[in-house]
């Protein structure tokens, strides 16, 4: 398995766009923290939430499948590769999410952007003091942050079984870690 180093390596060789990055370390984090809940492995889940949008900038009409092959070159394990790819279900793929690991980067992937989102226009532009409720809100005010698809992320929750506020609230738990990295920490 390739190591978090090596991850974030290709990742920044893929990606200059500080935003692209931000969003990969949040949900880097918060595969870690799903992965805790989950008793699973958390390198794996975190560095496939690193790299699942590795080819988004430079290839945005390939996604997912650009990263499949990318991957492939460097013998990443097939496993893997199959999870970035099921994050396109019904987007840009027919890759359906199977697996624990599957189904949450398929969950949380479009919600780390709206909780980024949400965050950004709050007073204190932070997650740290972030409640569900306002990512709640947001999520149903569909001019906010319009290009981030609820539907995904209603269909993600479905899949494992768990409530819109539930899975927004561990989303940002595990965004926490993070914040100061994703400019979503403290201000001073």
């Amino acid at each position: 398995m390739p190591t978090r180093d090596e991850a974030f390596k290709l990742l920044r060789e893929y990606n200059q766009s500080q935003g692209l990055i931000a969003h990969a370390l949040a949900v880097e984090a918060v595969m870690r923290h799903y992965a805790r809940k989950f008793g699973a492995d958390e390198e794996r889940w975190g560095v496939v939430g690193l790299i699942h949008d590795l080819d988004y900038e430079q290839f945005p009409e390939q996604h997912c499948h650009k990263t499949a092959e990318i991957l492939r070159e460097h013998n990443w394990p097939e496993d893997d590769v199959r999870a970035v790819l099921s994050h396109g279900w019904g987007i840009c793929t027919d890759v359906e999410p199977r697996e624990p690991l599957e189904k949450v980067l398929y969950a949380v992937d479009e919600l780390t952007g709206l909780v980024a989102a949400t965050a950004l226009v709050r007073p204190s532009g932070s997650v740290l003091d972030m409640a569900a409720k306002s990512v709640a809100k947001k999520f149903k005010d569909k001019a906010f942050a319009a290009k981030i698809d609820r539907q995904v992320i209603s269909k993600g929750a479905a899949m494992l079984s768990v409530d819109l506020t539930e899975l927004i609230t561990e989303t940002i738990e595990g965004m926490k870690p993070v914040a100061d990295q994703i400019g979503l920490g403290a201000k001073s």
